[in-house]
């Protein structure tokens, strides 16, 4: 019986070249823009959520209705300043998140066809191993290692003969 075979692409040369030129273009469009936080970092600044979102765009707005109001330490040109370049990263985020995903999820698929695939090939070779096919065992011994309950890499720990 044949196997499911979940997803069939191929990336030509030429594609995967302009891919990559596309992405160095990117690079070195925010080279010197972007930041690495470390993850106590991310924990300190966090997130804003939508609700705080609101609360930052009403006060944008008070403050082009009042600009008397504005406090004198609070930087008004720097405050929208980052206000556009944060609506500008926000719609370039979702679309690279959703490139992202579409990347891991087909990544996915073609992990587990050849997962799959792997699987079924260790399985002829345990098989032509017990017939004594010529060179199948040293084949069939190193792979079965792979296949060891303390230290498996599968999914599937019910490999093992």
């Amino acid at each position: 019986m044949a196997l499911e075979n979940l997803i069939s692409i191929a990336f030509s040369k030429e594609e995967l070249m302009e891919l990559d030129q596309h992405m160095d273009g990117i690079q070195k469009i925010f080279r010197g823009k972007t930041v690495n936080l470390t993850p106590t970092q991310r924990r300190q600044y966090g997130s804003i959520g939508n609700h705080n979102k609101l609360i930052v765009d009403k006060a944008k707005s008070y403050m082009e209705q009042h600009p008397q109001w504005i406090p004198r330490f609070l930087d008004k040109d720097e405050f929208d300043k980052d206000h556009q370049a944060r609506k500008q990263v926000e719609s370039r985020v979702q679309q690279l998140t959703n490139l992202s995903q579409q990347l891991l999820d087909t990544k996915t698929l073609l992990d587990h066809d050849n997962y799959t695939n792997a699987l079924s090939f260790y399985r002829m070779m345990r098989f032509l191993a017990g017939e004594n096919e010529p060179g199948a065992k040293p084949v069939y011994e190193d792979m079965k290692v792979l296949f060891n309950k303390t230290t498996s890499v599968s999914t599937n720990s019910d490999e093992e003969e």
